[in-house]
């Protein structure tokens, strides 16, 4: 496959990969900054709905401004092809940190949802549903700093670009709702949310099966099996959240991120509570030790300056002097004899 020297201003150094979009490593030269940038592929932008798409996410991504959303600083069009640049981000996909087994302990965890479900919170707050919330598209770096990516599916309130009929999203992690090709609320973020906390804290998904058909089956019509997380030892409070957010009625889940939110903080304030249950408690005080008590009853009487270590020494020493004293005196006489 070759790829171009430049896009727009920007000049090319890597091929990072990609499907219907291609994605580059590249150089703005104006600035002297690395920047990648998303590209959508031609076949792609043979579709008119599919070019519709990459827009929108362009400009929705584009107005967003968030630490833990990634940022889009600029998008056009080059031969008919629709790109846009963005933020380079180091570090992995939460996906490959999940299955490679290095997503850190319980509190590591809940603080990497924490920070995913902020960024939620925020782009609720503009009336924007994400509808595609999984680890594949939220990225951390070796800090633990969270990124939100991919808002290709994303709707807001005046704008919907889903065919009727038509479903968007990973299976997955779908809503009920958004199986049924019914309208998507910020609840249907809420479910996919309980979704991806369910496998970053067992390490497997809720619902599974040979097809997609099996799939849709359980999230519809079955409650999630609780067993894994219970076997990794995952917290009540964490489980009874996930079960919320899985209700099959949107009407049932949390209303808000926010909500979301403070309970994550509250579990992990808790966890780390129990991690330290000395924490803030001052520790009572014990007694100074008396080394006094440990002499034999003799040396007790002597005065307590003597009664140290180093008075021990001193007067274990006149009293080797007195002793070679009396003995050398002891032996003249008996010589004079």
């Amino acid at each position: 496959m070759q790829h171009p020297a430049k896009i727009g201003k920007y000049e090319v150094e890597e091929y990072l990969g990609g499907g219907m979009s291609r994605v580059y490593r590249a150089r703005d030269p104006q600035l002297d900054r690395r920047v990648a940038v998303k590209v959508l592929s031609e076949a792609a932008s043979a579709s008119a709905d599919a070019k519709a798409r990459f827009l929108q996410e362009a400009r929705l991504a584009s107005g967003i401004s968030h630490v833990n959303i990634i940022s889009v600083l600029d998008f056009g069009e080059v031969d008919g092809l629709p790109f846009m640049v963005m933020e380079l981000l180091e570090g992995e996909s939460l996906r490959q940190a999940i299955d490679q087994g290095h997503s850190g302990n319980f509190g590591q965890r809940m603080r990497t949802a924490l920070q995913l479900g902020r960024a939620l919170q925020h782009i609720h707050e503009r009336k924007i549903v994400h509808r595609d919330i999984k680890p594949d598209n939220v990225n951390i770096d070796r800090a633990g700093a969270v990124k939100l990516m991919d808002f290709g599916i994303a709707k807001t309130q005046d704008v919907q670009l889903t065919r009727v009929g038509f479903t968007l999203g990973t299976p997955f992690y779908m809503a009920p709702e958004q199986i049924r090709g019914q309208s998507v609320t910020p609840q249907t973020d809420v479910y996919s949310f309980g979704v991806l906390l369910y496998e970053l804290l067992s390490g497997v998904k809720p619902f599974s099966g040979a097809n997609y058909d099996k799939v849709f089956e359980q999230s519809l019509n079955q409650p999630p099996d609780l067993t894994q997380l219970r076997a990794a030892h995952v917290p009540a409070a964490a489980i009874d959240l996930i079960q919320h957010s899985l209700a099959k009625l949107a009407a049932q889940r949390p209303q808000s991120m926010d909500t979301v939110c403070s309970e994550i903080e509250r579990i992990i304030r808790s966890a780390q509570t129990v991690a330290a249950p000395a924490a803030g408690v001052p520790l009572k005080a014990q007694p100074r030790p008396n080394p006094a008590r440990d002499l034999p009853l003799f040396l007790r009487a002597l005065p307590s300056l003597l009664q140290t270590q180093a008075g021990l020494m001193l007067f274990a020493t006149l009293v080797m002097l007195v002793i070679g004293g009396a003995v050398g005196i002891i032996l003249h006489v008996m010589g004079v004899l």
